[in-house]
């Protein structure tokens, strides 16, 4: 788990760790299968091409693994990461969640669209979340009702959340964590076209979405820096996630090394 150091000046009247352990995790997906085996299964349809129902993905699962339980707790899905988690002990844990967490049937027209069901919830407390960034492809797949019902039920469930929000503010704004022992990790998530967000997902003034970035460029790093700095105290370790790249391939186009590095 990688470690991040804070370089705050000595004095300040903040308290100062010297660094952290963080726990990331990408592409939590929560849907299809794994919704469908949890104590609360959601509507399985489905309006993929090939797959018309989630218990689909059960059942192909069960003919190379043998017989999957029905109704699990809401620890099941983590396997053996939680006592891994709980050996690491890291001072915050983040995920990358794409899955909408809603009832919503307001399909976006994409071909594949995610959702778990909202009573499923307890799922991500049993791994003790404290931060899940939703600027990505996927938490709008169930349009701005799916979206809107999954920051309800994450704000319900008391679970912090960056990178979306009803109006482009909410979106822009961090999660705040408070560490154990003083000091706060400052998570900001932000999306690019490039992992397949359509523009027309970008929070606005009055209207729910995502913190898409316009482009890999100086200003888009302009913009990164700016959140940042709007936000961090002394004392403050700032994380930014960004939902970049195709899903097909290892290539990384050159203007991304020199985002990431910059």
């Amino acid at each position: 788990m990688p470690q991040i150091a804070n370089n705050a000046a000595a004095g300040s009247e903040r308290s100062v760790r010297s660094s952290a352990k963080l726990f990331l995790c990408g592409d939590v997906m929560l849907g299809r299968g794994i919704d469908q085996i949890l104590a609360s299964p959601g509507d399985p349809h489905l309006s993929e091409r090939y797959v018309k129902s989630a218990t689909t993905y059960v059942e192909l699962a069960e003919r190379v693994n043998g017989p999957i339980p029905r109704k699990v707790d809401e620890a099941y899905v983590w396997g053996d990461a939680l006592s891994e988690l709980d050996r690491e002990a890291p001072d915050a844990r983040i995920i990358n969640l794409e899955t909408s967490i809603t009832t919503s049937l307001s399909l976006a027209p994409k071909g594949i669209n995610y959702k778990m069901n909202p009573a499923n919830i307890g799922c991500l407390a049993a791994a003790r979340i404290d931060c899940c960034v939703l600027a990505n492809n996927h938490v709008l797949d169930w349009d701005e009702p799916g979206l809107v019902e999954t920051l309800d039920t994450l704000r319900l469930a008391g679970l912090a959340y960056a990178g979306a929000g009803l109006d482009a503010d909410e979106a822009a704004a961090p999660a705040v964590i408070k560490l154990a022992g003083g000091g706060r990790v400052l998570v900001f998530s932000f999306a690019l076209e490039t992992s397949g967000v359509p523009d027309s997902w970008a929070a606005g003034a009055y209207k729910p979405g995502i913190n898409l970035l316009a482009d890999v460029s100086a200003r888009s790093l302009d913009q990164i820096a700016r959140s940042v700095q709007a936000i961090k105290q002394p004392g403050d370790l700032a994380v930014a996630s960004i939902h970049w790249g195709g899903n097909w391939g290892y290539q990384v186009p050159a203007e991304e090394r020199a985002l990431a590095h910059a």
